[in-house]
């Protein structure tokens, strides 16, 4: 799969996500609401993929070794920026995140599989 297109389902799945489960507690970003939300969420995953990509890409044999560490270090750090970005409950947040980064992956090995 091409970068442009890893990233692109990682934002179709990651950003419905985030989308509907901070909504739903109530989250607003600034004075916008749900495009703040959004928009939170696009940042969070455009700071964080490139480095996966990089990180994980040519990685031979280590990959899966590699994976679960990149993986745990997206979580803490989108964790950690959407923390910053709605300033809510650190639990809710990291429970959010790792949902979406699970699902983004899931998709990802669906994918893979199809193609």
């Amino acid at each position: 799969m091409s970068y442009p297109a890893a990233l692109a389902l990682t934002l179709v799945v990651e950003v419905p996500l985030y989308l509907a489960a901070l909504r739903l507690a109530g989250v607003r970003v600034g004075r916008t609401g749900w495009p703040g939300v959004a928009g939170a969420a696009v940042v969070v995953n455009l700071a964080t993929h490139p480095v996966v990509w990089a990180l994980l890409m040519g990685a031979g044999p280590a990959y899966w070794g590699r994976f679960w560490i990149v993986e745990a270090g997206v979580w803490f750090v989108e964790t950690a920026l959407l923390w910053a970005l709605v300033r809510r409950e650190l639990v809710l947040i990291a429970l959010v995140a790792l949902v979406a980064n699970l699902a983004s992956v899931l998709a990802g090995f669906l994918v893979a599989r199809l193609v």
